[in-house]
């Protein structure tokens, strides 16, 4: 399969393709559940029926092996379809709420209904997992869909512009291909709901095409995303693997890939070492083929950027450091001795180059990151559940992963999304299928039930507001004043030594009696 150029979608089948996508959802065509799943379930085929094109086409636009294809783009994207179509029935089920005594007659519900036709923008780095995951929920959420795939990987684009309506009706699902005029004619349509994966930059526009139509946006954005290392109980070969291979993978063009180490200053050799260990045995020959042992970068400004901050760093490098141009291609690189101020510092790198900072205390790099825009990840590889705390508690971010790289992105009844300048919403199975549903509230009242609430009506009187006020939950009792935290701590381990204490006895008296 040779590299197809692009074909852009014309303006006015644009605008022919919003129309029909509308008028089909106003029809209902999406409103049965067994019809959803039905989607699902060709969506689902789709990608497995052509694994070995999808592989291809991936490889001819970012050099992915087939291991990383599979693992990080098929695999999980197909998990989507499954866990949505196994949970459908009862995620769009009709839900009460709890009983009230005056609220309850009123005969309560919240309908779970789609928002309308969906315009989904989908990034270059995972063309299939950030294309398909927000489409599996927007489908199941009973919309109908526009994908637009990235112009960066035209090969993945042209093969889903082929594929998609083999399998889905074009009333369901349509492609929509092109660059900046083609999106920018998108972002002027009403939609019941954006989701666009990407850069900060771009991130902003959306967000503002959507305030002007008063659209819905879920953002997917990055940033710095960073790791700590504690030396005093993180298994340092496993840590150094994981986190290699989280920055190789897609030549580091992940979003949540760790974009650089915090380790301190005493145990920087060490850890370094690790990383150099776990270099030799990912790449024990020592070439680094793009398409076969890793990915390469998308495109020549992307390589052009990774490279010139390299050029630039003051740190020093440990492994790799080639580049290639002619193939887009910069082995992994591992740069210690990093500064705060350094160039690798300066934004996200989305490349293979793993910077490593080394700080007096652990606490230097917190309040280093707490000072930048917040994560869209923050790693600890480290099993003190104090530590685990302190980082979790003093700092802020879309997710804090402790002992592994990436793997949240893939795992099962857990949300993905940032914070602030790392993206908003969320998406992954039932958070991605709430993100696509407007909870309809409904309520149907009977004419008995003035004999209860007939205070609401004139003439007013004070009798009428001390009646009325019976209706609504009252407040605990007031405080008088701030909460001793410190004394709920100490009596919480008087209860426990308490406890213990009883257990202990119980056993010492069991032990003496013998037995019965």
């Amino acid at each position: 399969m040779m590299p197809a150029e692009l074909k852009y979608t014309p303006a006015d089948e644009i605008l022919q393709i919003h129309a029909e996508l509308d008028a089909s959802f106003r029809a209902g065509k999406m409103r049965p559940v067994a019809y959803r799943k039905y989607a699902l379930a060709q969506l689902g085929y789709m990608l497995k029926d052509n694994t070995e094109r999808i592989v291809e086409a991936m490889n001819i636009d970012l050099g992915k092996p087939a291991q990383e294809t599979h693992f990080t783009e098929l695999g999980p994207s197909i998990a989507e379809v499954a866990d949505a179509y196994r949970n459908l029935d009862k995620w769009a089920r009709p839900s009460r709420p709890p009983l009230h005594l005056i609220f309850t007659p009123l005969r309560r519900v919240v309908y779970k209904e789609g928002k309308g036709v969906c315009l989904i923008i989908a990034p270059f780095n995972f063309p299939i997992l950030n294309a398909f995951s927000p489409v599996v929920s927007a489908l199941a959420a009973g919309n109908t869909v526009v994908l637009k795939p990235s112009e960066q990987t035209p090969a993945t684009a042209t093969l889903l512009a082929e594929l998609v309506p083999k399998y889905l009706e074009p009333s369901v699902l349509r492609i929509v291909n092109g660059s900046v005029a083609e999106t920018s004619k998108l972002l002027d349509l009403k939609w019941g709901h954006i989701m666009f994966t990407g850069s900060g930059r771009v991130g902003r526009i959306v967000a503002g095409a959507g305030a002007k139509t008063l659209t819905p946006v879920t953002l997917e954005l990055g940033g710095k995303s960073p790791v700590f290392i504690d030396p005093e109980t993180c298994n340092v070969d496993t840590a150094a693997r994981r986190i290699l291979f989280g920055k190789t993978s897609n030549s580091g063009q992940v979003c949540v890939a760790p974009d650089y180490i915090i380790v301190p200053r005493s145990y920087q050799d060490r850890f370094v070492e690790a990383l150099k260990k776990a270099y030799d045995e990912f790449y024990p020959d020592g070439v680094h083929v793009p398409g076969v042992s890793m990915g390469r970068m998308v495109s020549s400004s992307a390589f052009q950027r990774v490279k010139g901050l390299l050029d630039a760093t003051r740190g020093t490098y440990v492994a790799g450091g080639s580049r290639d141009e002619s193939k887009l291609f910069i082995t992994p690189t591992i740069v210690r001795d990093c500064a705060w101020d350094d160039p690798l510092m300066s934004e996200e790198i989305f490349g293979p180059v793993l910077p490593i900072v080394p700080v007096d205390t652990l606490e230097e790099g917190i309040e280093h990151v707490n000072q930048g825009d917040r994560p869209l990840t923050i790693y600890g590889f480290t099993t003190d559940s104090a530590l685990q705390r302190k980082l979790r508690e003093e700092m802020s971010s879309g997710s804090i992963i402790f002992n592994d790289i990436m793997i949240q992105v893939g795992v099962e009844g857990l949300p993905f999304g940032g914070i602030g300048e790392s993206g908003s919403g969320y998406h992954n199975g039932k958070y991605g299928f709430d993100a696509f549903t407007h909870f309809r509230a409904s309520l149907d009242s009977r004419p008995w039930l003035d004999i209860l609430m007939r205070f609401r009506f004139p003439p007013y009187s004070a009798t009428k507001i001390w009646v009325s006020s019976f209706l609504f939950a009252s407040l605990p009792r007031r405080p008088s004043g701030p909460p001793d935290l410190s004394a709920r701590s100490h009596w919480r381990r008087w209860l426990l030594f308490i406890l213990a204490t009883l257990l202990s006895s119980v056993a010492i008296a069991r032990k003496k009696l013998g037995p019965s």
